[in-house]
């Protein structure tokens, strides 16, 4: 068990990482402890109830390690890391991680444009942790069903699915989560839905739920903020508002910089392709320029 320790310990590390800085950060660092540390205690002999445990400390940083890859762009090697995590869950019975790993991998498809399996994916989570898993839980799978379904364009199935999502956090209280749950707070979801709202061109409830999830997510998740930030400068170029758009936007480059995360850097882009069409707009060249200026010192800080 003090081995199951130190590995959650380690694994709560480079979360906080990762949040932090991006998934480029300690990418490397962590494949090396999962394959030198982790892997080698899983074919030792133990008790049912170690066994378990660490089954299961060993599949969080399986898990992490995917997200960090998805986060540099190496989606080949996420969606691997997601597939052998979920099968680590399976050899434990965790229905409730096991559907967390699939609400992993709608996610991924739905960043990859693959909205039918992203619906699939994320109501197969639903659906397999039906009475195994926490009200907070829950609430994760069914953002992650209204995330895909938005992407898709079904706003009376994404609106349902936000509802659900809803309601289930209202009793997220209700019962104790696991440790890897913690980071899944009011912000969170509504850092979810504002990217539904968004996707469904909702333009008054997409800035309204955006400006809520950047006036309440915690600057220690600088990543999240950074996307809720972006989002809401794309709400607010939905709504008309240019200015307010690039003033947003340009919020989130200089809080975001430093983040080696390719999915960032994609919210950025699609921003600057969406006002592209403003190219003359002084505050426009002006954001461009500080995008230039960001990716420049990023690519120093790699050399």
């Amino acid at each position: 068990m003090r081995d199951v320790r130190a590995i959650r310990d380690a694994a709560d590390m480079f979360m906080q990482l990762d949040f932090k800085y991006g998934g480029g950060h300690g990418h490397k660092a962590l494949r090396h402890y999962f394959r030198h540390e982790v892997l080698p205690l899983l074919d030792a002999s133990y008790s049912q109830k170690v066994g378990t445990a660490l089954f299961s400390a060993a599949a969080e940083v399986s898990q992490l390690l995917a997200w960090t890859a998805y986060d540099t762009g190496n989606h080949h090697l996420a969606h691997r890391y997601l597939t052998s995590t979920l099968r680590l869950t399976q050899v434990i019975d965790d229905r409730m991680f096991g559907a967390r790993i699939l609400g992993n991998l709608s996610h991924q498809a739905n960043y990859l444009g693959n909205h039918t399996q992203a619906i699939q994916l994320a109501r197969a989570a639903v659906e397999g942790a039906k009475g195994r898993a926490t009200p907070r839980a829950m609430a994760n799978y069914a953002a992650m069903e209204a995330r895909a379904l938005s992407n898709a364009g079904d706003g009376i199935a994404a609106s349902q699915a936000m509802r659900d999502a809803e309601r289930h956090f209202e009793r997220a209280d209700t019962a104790e989560d696991p440790a890897w749950l913690s980071y899944f707070d009011e912000a969170e979801l509504m850092g979810e839905l504002c990217h539904c709202f968004r996707d469904l061109k909702m333009r008054r409830e997409a800035v309204e739920q955006a400006q809520r999830a950047v006036d309440s997510t915690d600057p220690k998740y600088a990543r999240t903020l950074g996307f809720c930030r972006m989002v809401l400068a794309q709400s607010q170029l939905l709504n008309g508002e240019l200015e307010a758009a690039v003033t947003t936007a340009s919020l989130a480059v200089d809080g975001g910089d430093s983040l080696q995360s390719n999915r960032f850097q994609r919210y950025v882009t699609d921003f600057q392709n969406e006002v592209s069409v403003h190219a003359a707009n002084p505050a426009v060249a002006a954001f461009n320029e500080k995008v230039h200026d960001a990716l420049a010192r990023l690519e120093e800080d790699d050399e």
